[in-house]
C-alpha cells in the first residue's frame, strides 16, 4: 500500500486513537479537514460575494453620470418611466425584483402576445426577436451597448444577483422547464456570463442553458474575473445585442 492509499489512512487513525495522545492528535486532524471543507465550500462564495460588492459600488459611482444622461432622454422621448422592473426568479426558483433602464413602449408586455408568431428562438422558452417595434429609439441604443442593463448593478449590491452568473428567466419560461433546464438555477443569476461574452441573442436557449450548467460545474473567482474583462469588448462589439 502507498502512503496516500484511504485504506492505510484509515488504520493508522483508528490505531492512534487507542491511545490518549492519539485521540487528541485524531481530533485535531479532524477539525483542520472541517476548516479546509467549510473554507472550500464558503471560502469561494465569500470572495465572489466581497467582489460583488465591490464591482457594484464601483459601478454605481462610476456610472452616476451616466445614469442622469439615460434618465433625460428616456423621458425626452415619450415622458414615460425611466425604470423598467420585472419579477425574474433566482438562485433555486427564489423570485425577486430586477431593474433595467426602460428599453421598450410603455405597453410592450400588451403587445407581445402579437408579436410570438415572429419568435427567433424557435424552442419557444425564451422570445427574440431583430427589429422589436417595441423598441423605442433610445432604447435600440442603450441595448446595443447594453446600457439598459447598469441598474442591476444595484441587484447585485442587494444580494439577488452577481456581477456573473446564469441570466436571471422570467417565471412563465421557467413553468415550462424541464428538468434539464433547472440545472441553471443552481447559481446566484448574473449580469453577465459565457453566453453573453460569445453570442448573446444569437444563442438559443438550449445552448444557453449548456453554457451556464458548464459555468456552474466550473466557477470560480478568477473564472468570474476572467469573465468580467471578457465582457468588455464583447459589449463595444455589440454581437448578437437585440
Amino acid at each position: 500500500m502507498t502512503p496516500t492509499d484511504p485504506t492505510q489512512r484509515l488504520t493508522k487513525h483508528l490505531l492512534q486513537s487507542q491511545t490518549s495522545l492519539g485521540r487528541r492528535k485524531l481530533n485535531a486532524y479532524l477539525t483542520w479537514k472541517r476548516a479546509a471543507w467549510w473554507w472550500a465550500m464558503s471560502g469561494a462564495s465569500l470572495l465572489k460575494r466581497g467582489l460583488d460588492i465591490c464591482g457594484s459600488l464601483a459601478a454605481l459611482l462610476i456610472f452616476s453620470p451616466v445614469f442622469a444622461m439615460i434618465a433625460f432622454l428616456i423621458k425626452l422621448e415619450d415622458r414615460g418611466p425611466i425604470f423598467f422592473n420585472q419579477t425574474r426568479v433566482g438562485r433555486f426558483g427564489r423570485h425577486f425584483k430586477m431593474y433595467k433602464f426602460r428599453s421598450m413602449s410603455v405597453n410592450a408586455e400588451a403587445k407581445m402576445k402579437e408579436l410570438l408568431a415572429q419568435n427567433q428562438h424557435k424552442d419557444g422558452v425564451t422570445f427574440k426577436i431583430k427589429d422589436d417595434p417595441r423598441i423605442t429609439k433610445v432604447g435600440k441604443w442603450l441595448r446595443k451597448l447594453s446600457l439598459d442593463e447598469l441598474p442591476q448593478f444595484y441587484n447585485v449590491l442587494l444580494g439577488d444577483m452577481s456581477l456573473v452568473g446564469p441570466r436571471p428567466p422570467i417565471p412563465r419560461e421557467v413553468a415550462i422547464y424541464t428538468p434539464t433546464d433547472r440545472r441553471r438555477l443552481a447559481a446566484i443569476p448574473g449580469i453577465t456570463c459565457f453566453w453573453q461574452i460569445g453570442g448573446r441573442s444569437e444563442i438559443d436557449f438550449n445552448g444557453q442553458v449548456a453554457l451556464d450548467v458548464q459555468y456552474i460545474e466550473s466557477q470560480s473567482f478568477w473564472l468570474d474575473v476572467k469573465i468580467l474583462i471578457k465582457t468588455i469588448p464583447a459589449v463595444l462589439c455589440s454581437k448578437g445585442a437585440y
